[in-house]
């Protein structure tokens, strides 16, 4: 009975691993995923891998090459609406074999233009190498975009250099050149030397960048595109260079990483007690509740209600509510005035002071 059960279990692991082998690899273990995960999700945890996971930054690792692969595989795919659907039904194989799978796919080139990695160490361009203008633009995005994160696409017009026929002047260069003037005379003089470089022109191309704005980005920062920018006819492109612009909110106003907002109750309200529901910037509800008197200018503060804060999203800052009070705009009959002061039980008090500087 005992040997009955262990080749039940060893048949068992057998067929999985016909069942995975034919399947191929799992793209949303790959990413850290569930499967109802959204295209921006996917995106999302791709960029985060993708820094993560660089060969660059996992010299030690002998399978940092593979994982970097798998990791492009899996972006290819589920980024994909279409490759996606079929990979959900039949796996890998499927797209394999209806010829889906791009595997010479740079996926910094599709995702993100020719996206860069800093990781320290040595520059690989020479210090002397020429290099095109960086092209300087405002991205401007709404704030709602900073406290979620968002992809952007953009349109890039820019020259490239496309081959042409004949030859060129280049790589021009001043030397010292020596010489003989006769009598044991010489004479030292500077001269431009040039090589011979095939013809070149320059052509219009358009391209589109995808842009992710991440979470708790401020103004002014800045996102880079390696070789996006002005083109140099004997070195390398200038760089695109993207820098954040929040666009004005008719609700919140942001400084740092707090939120700030004004409501508006009335008198009533003031005096009795309210609740109001403001939208926040993902459409959660924050509710303000209060069941005692709230006078004019009064400040609630709603602590981890603010951005996220760009280095720690799991870091928020506070929202900050000023209630703005309005009186009623009627006339009250002598009957009604001594009601309310009866109810209010308040003297009168007129107190002279200076109110900007205040004591």
């Amino acid at each position: 009975m005992a040997g009955l059960k262990l080749n039940w279990i060893l048949f068992t692991n057998l067929i999985l691993c016909i069942v995975l082998s034919i399947a191929g690899r799992d793209f949303y273990r790959i990413l850290g995923l569930s499967h109802s995960a959204s295209t921006h999700e996917v995106k999302k945890a791709y960029r985060r891998l993708a820094k993560e996971l660089h060969p660059d930054k996992n010299k030690d690792d002998p399978n940092a090459s593979q994982k970097f692969q798998d990791l492009g595989a899996a972006y290819e795919v589920l980024s994909d609406p279409e490759k996606r659907e079929m990979y959900d039904k039949c796996g890998e194989e499927c797209l394999k074999k209806d010829g889906m799978m791009n595997n010479n796919m740079d996926p910094f080139a599709s995702f993100f233009g020719d996206f860069s990695f800093h990781f320290g160490g040595e520059s690989q361009q020479a210090p002397q190498t020429r290099r095109g203008a960086n092209v300087i633009m405002e991205l401007f995005v709404t704030l709602e975009e900073l406290y979620s994160g968002n992809f952007i696409e953009i349109t890039r017009n820019k020259p490239v250099i496309k081959a042409a026929k004949g030859t060129r002047k280049c790589n021009c260069r001043q030397e010292i050149v020596t010489r003989n003037l006769g009598g044991n005379r010489f004479q030292m003089i500077q001269q431009s030397v040039c090589s011979e470089c095939p013809n070149i022109k320059m052509e219009n191309e358009e391209r589109i960048l995808e842009v992710e704005v991440e979470p708790g980005m401020v103004d002014n920062q800045e996102i880079k595109f390696t070789a996006e920018g002005e083109p140099h006819l004997d070195g390398e492109p200038g760089d695109l260079i993207l820098k954040i612009h929040t666009l004005p909110h008719s609700i919140f106003e942001r400084k740092g990483d707090d939120l700030y907002t004004n409501v508006t109750i009335s008198l009533q309200d003031a005096l009795l007690g309210f609740t109001v529901n403001i939208e926040h910037l993902d459409g959660h509800i924050v509710t303000i509740q209060r069941d005692k008197i709230t006078k004019h200018g009064t400040r609630i503060r709603k602590k981890d209600e603010g951005m996220p804060n760009y280095d720690n999203n799991s870091l928020r800052g506070s929202l900050y509510i000023t209630v703005d009070v309005v009186f009623p705009n009627i006339e009250f009959t002598e009957e009604q005035k001594e009601e309310i002061g009866k109810i209010l039980q308040q003297s009168s008090v007129n107190r002279i002071y200076n109110g900007i500087h205040g004591n």
